[in-house]
């Protein structure tokens, strides 16, 4: 392999950021075409854009490593939610992706409007990224290719992961991050991950899912 091409020189800046704080377990990141396992811990990071020194003169580390992987992740989520909105053989699972998806595209705004104020890109510095919690093109992929119940199930376990994972380093966030207003919304965003994953867990076809 091409050490250019490496995996581990494809680990974005947000990686290394909440490694330093202790976040491994919850963000680390691979390239799509690497074989370890979502749960694989980041070996290395690499710099991605920096952002505008003035404009995030109180912004932490861990600030900006939080906003620049909720993004993604919340992105992503809302992919596999459109498809379980429409296509999930359940009507409760239907019901949820939507009340779900509408949740996730409001974080999407206030995310966004983060980004903007911390003078971040907006771009995406985990494309390609096989990231825990991250709903990949290879999920997308077996949804599409899925029906009924096995649709549903799919849904219901990539969904569980991401609102996990997700709730795990937002509560790193509100625990060391430097911003109030990131801190702000990561809270706002642990209450509605434990929300919907009570909720998930009661959902039909979730106990054969989730195992």
């Amino acid at each position: 392999m091409n050490p250019l091409d490496s995996p581990a020189l494809h680990r974005a800046t947000a990686v290394g950021l909440l490694l330093a704080v202790g976040l491994a377990g919850a963000a680390g990141c691979s390239s799509a075409a690497d074989p370890a396992p979502r749960n694989a811990h980041a070996r290395r990071s690499a710099p991605a854009v920096s952002p505008t020194p003035s404009s995030t003169a109180s912004a932490t580390p861990t600030d900006i490593g939080w906003v620049q992987l909720m993004t993604p992740m919340n992105q992503q989520a809302v992919k596999l939610l459109t498809l379980a909105a429409e296509r999930a053989s359940e009507p409760r699972v239907r019901a949820f992706a939507v009340r779900l998806r509408t949740g996730h595209e409001s974080e999407l705004d206030r995310l966004r409007a983060l980004l903007t104020r911390m003078g971040l890109p907006l771009t995406d510095v985990h494309a390609g990224h096989d990231m825990p919690g991250m709903v990949t093109g290879q999920d997308l992929s077996a949804a599409h290719a899925a029906e009924g119940p096995a649709f549903d199930r799919l849904v219901l376990a990539r969904i569980r992961d991401h609102l996990r994972h997700s709730a795990r380093v937002s509560r790193s966030e509100t625990a060391a991050g430097g911003r109030a207003d990131a801190r702000d919304l990561a809270r706002a965003l642990v209450t509605a991950r434990e929300t919907f994953l009570a909720e998930l867990e009661r959902l039909p076809g979730a106990v054969r899912a989730l195992g």
